[in-house]
Order: structure tokens, then sequence, then C-alpha cells
């Protein structure tokens, strides 16, 4: 008893010390049996139904194309208030040339 039991010893001690890599080649023998392979209808494809879908009405509003009287004020008041500008700036100029001894005339 006692020598089986450090066989047993001595063997499971050799089985988990590391062991140096080993170049071999190993050669197989695989018998395929295939298996037996369970196929499934498939589903059917059913297209969706065409959708049809009639545009808008187009409606043309005569006369709405930004030139209402109100534009047309905005417009005048906006190329009074230019003008105005334009004139202040050029007598500031002439102004400020006259200050600084710059003036031509």
């Amino acid at each position: 008893m006692r020598n089986v039991s450090a066989l047993m010893l001595l063997t499971g001690v050799i089985g988990l010390t590391p062991h140096a890599a080993e170049a071999r080649v190993d050669v197989d023998i695989g018998i395929g049996i295939p298996r037996p392979a369970v196929v499934v209808p498939p589903q059917p494809y059913y297209e969706p139904a065409p959708v049809f879908v009639q545009p808008p009405p187009v409606v043309v509003a005569p006369g709405y194309y930004y030139d209402d009287w109100r534009h047309r004020a905005w417009r005048e008041r906006a190329w009074q208030e230019q003008r105005w500008r334009e004139r202040e700036w050029r007598e500031r100029r002439g102004e400020w040339r006259r200050w600084h001894g710059d003036y031509d005339n």
C-alpha cells in the first residue's frame, strides 16, 4: 500500500511540474458523420401596398410679392434715411477738414 501511495504521489508531482515545449506532429483521423439537418421553409415576403398621395394644390395669390403699400413706404423711408446719412457724413467730413486745416477749397 505504501508503494502504491508513493507511486501515486510521484505521478501527481510529475504531472504538475511544467514540461519543456515539445515539437511534434499529431495525426488525427476523423470519421465525419453528418448530423440530421433541420430545414425551415422560408417565410413568405409580402411587398407593401403602393401608397399614392395627391400633392396639395398650388395657390397663387396675385399682388402679394412684397409690393404692397407698407413695403413701398418702408423702402422710401430707408432711402431717405440713407440720403440723410450721406449728407450728414459729407458735412461732418468738411467740418473736420476745416478744423484740421486739410480743406482744399
